[in-house]
C-alpha cells in the first residue's frame, strides 16, 4: 500500500513542480509590477529601516500570495493558474490605487514612517486579498 502511495506521489511530482513554479513566477512578477507602479521606493525605504514601508510592503506581498495560493489550490491546469493568477494580481494591484484615494497622503505618510498608514494599507490589502481568494475559490 505504501508503495502505491509513493509511486502515485512520484508520478504527480512533475505536475506539482510545474504548478508551483508557475504560481511563484506570477508572484514574483506581481511583486515587481507592484514595485514599479507604486511611487514609493520600497526597497530603499526598507534598507533605510523604515518600518512602515516594511509593514506595508510585506502586507502587499502577502496580499498577492493569498489569492495566488487559492489559484494554485483550485487549478486544473497551468493555463487556469495563469488566467486566474493575472485576474488576482489585477485586483490586488488595483487595491493600492483605491487605497491612495481613500487614505490622504498615503505614500508620503509611509515614507515618513507613519505606522498607522502602513497598518491601514496592509489591512486593506489583506482584506481585499481574502475576498479575492474566496471569489477565485468559487
Amino acid at each position: 500500500m505504501f508503495d502505491a502511495i509513493l509511486t502515485s506521489a512520484i508520478r504527480a511530482l512533475p505536475v506539482f513542480a510545474a504548478h508551483l513554479a508557475v504560481t511563484l513566477l506570477i508572484l514574483v512578477a506581481g511583486v515587481l509590477i507592484y514595485q514599479a507602479l507604486t511611487p514609493q521606493k520600497e526597497s530603499r525605504l526598507i534598507r533605510e529601516n523604515n518600518a512602515a514601508a516594511g509593514v506595508a510592503f510585506g502586507a502587499a506581498i502577502l496580499s498577492l500570495a493569498l489569492p495566488l495560493g487559492m489559484c494554485l489550490a483550485r487549478s486544473v491546469s497551468i493555463p487556469d493558474i495563469i488566467v486566474w493568477g493575472i485576474v488576482a494580481l489585477i485586483v490586488q494591484l488595483g487595491t493600492f490605487f483605491v487605497a491612495r484615494l481613500i487614505f490622504h497622503e498615503l505614500v508620503a505618510r509611509i515614507e515618513r514612517g507613519e505606522m498607522a498608514s502602513a497598518a491601514a494599507l496592509g489591512a486593506t490589502h489583506l482584506s481585499v486579498a481574502i475576498i479575492n481568494a474566496a471569489a477565485i475559490a468559487g
